[in-house]
């Protein structure tokens, strides 16, 4: 699949949340998000029958429209003409659909095992505002989910995960990776590897020594704000798509 111009980030119909999955994947894989054919995106179905997201058994990279499914809230695969593929799913949909029942603002979910998320969270310190990334998830600080760091097989873990993630952007969830949302695509796409990134530039300052400056309350809201505007996260999403294998 090419990526030829616009698209809707706020799908009207199955056909355009199958474009943005395929999209999300694609932008994942060209930001260094992928882990093998682990890890995936979700799109809200317009119809509000499930999520649309990729089909299980496939890297991040190699995802067209052919392995995209509809995944109901009872992780059935359900039929639809937009998509010629049914199935498998991924064992862990109940991330996206149960966050996305709780949270209506929610457009597209994100789940990866981000490497330096992880090593990060090992290490069980706040996650300080060091870069523009950081600013993004400070003030307040970002929730982690601690319940399990296994899989999010039923619904109770995604039910659980989704009130560890509250109202924030995105969530750490130690032992496994991070989940990230926004209200549509883009934003959540950009959310996910900017806590990536966030994640890598405090790991790489406290491997030198002790943290010494980081951002204000004051000073980081307000820079969030410029740096960090819908129209600035759509700029980096289109930058990842124009890379995007």
């Amino acid at each position: 699949m090419r990526y030829n111009g616009p698209v809707s980030y706020q799908p009207a119909d199955a056909a355009g949340a199958v474009v943005l999955s395929v999209l999300a994947c694609r932008a994942l894989a060209g930001a260094g998000q992928g882990d093998m054919i682990w890890g995936h995106a979700s799109v809200r179905d317009p119809q509000g029958r499930g999520v649309w997201m990729k089909s299980a058994g496939w890297g991040l990279e190699e995802i067209d429209a052919t392995k995209i499914i509809l995944v109901s809230p009872d992780g059935e695969v359900v039929d639809d003409p937009a998509s010629s593929n049914t199935g498998p799913r991924h064992i862990e949909y109940p991330i996206h659909t149960e966050i996305m029942a709780s949270r209506p603002d929610v457009g597209s979910v994100v789940h990866t095992h981000s490497p330096a998320a992880n090593q990060f969270a090992a290490l069980d310190v706040p996650l300080r505002p060091l870069d523009h990334a950081g600013s993004l998830f400070c003030y307040p600080d970002i929730p982690r989910f601690t319940l399990t760091g296994g899989l999010i097989k039923n619904r109770p873990l995604g039910t659980a995960l989704a009130e560890a993630l509250g109202d924030a952007r995105a969530c750490l969830m130690p032992q496994h990776g991070i989940v990230a949302v926004g209200p549509d695509t883009p934003a959540a796409i950009m959310t996910a590897v900017l806590l990536d990134r966030a994640c890598q530039t405090q790991l790489a300052a406290m491997s030198a020594g002790p943290l010494r400056r980081w951002g204000t309350e004051e000073d980081t809201v307000a820079k969030r704000a410029d740096v960090w505007s819908d129209r600035q996260l759509r700029a980096g999403w289109e930058y990842l798509i124009r890379r995007a294998p």
